[in-house]
Parts: structure tokens; C-alpha cells; sequence
């Protein structure tokens, strides 16, 4: 079992993918990894984004955003 968990973070996904995932536009995908605001890498002259390192960066902006409610809330 653990060792399909690892295999999952490891998957690399097309930005298509990760749009379906995300529930994003493809454009939103796109722009959001050329600016860098998304963790991806360049795979030829496609993005390629690694699941693990997506997963990390959602539970970042999900804490961000708890701490941003937060402070709102005094």
C-alpha cells in the first residue's frame, strides 16, 4: 500500500491533467506555471508537473488561506 502511495506522489502529469485535478482552466494551469506561481517543469517545450509537488503546494495555500480567514475574523 505505501509503496503506491509513493508511486502516486511521483506521477507526472500534463497540464491537462493537472486542470482536471486542480478543477482549473487549462489557460489558468498554464499561465499560473510560466509565471512560476505553480510547481512545474519544462519537459521539451510542454509543462510537466510532478503530483507530490502539486499536492504540497495546495495544502500551503489551503493553510494560507485558513490563517487569512483567521485574522479576518478579529
Amino acid at each position: 500500500m505505501r509503496e503506491w502511495i509513493s508511486n502516486k506522489l511521483d506521477e507526472i502529469l500534463t497540464f491537462e491533467e493537472v486542470a482536471a485535478y486542480m478543477k482549473a482552466s487549462k489557460r489558468t494551469v498554464y499561465r499560473s506555471a510560466a509565471s512560476g506561481r505553480l510547481p512545474a517543469f519544462k519537459h521539451g517545450s510542454t509543462w510537466r508537473f510532478q503530483r507530490g509537488d502539486l499536492d504540497k503546494w495546495i495544502d500551503s495555500r489551503i493553510g494560507k488561506a485558513m490563517v487569512d480567514d483567521d485574522e479576518g475574523a478579529e
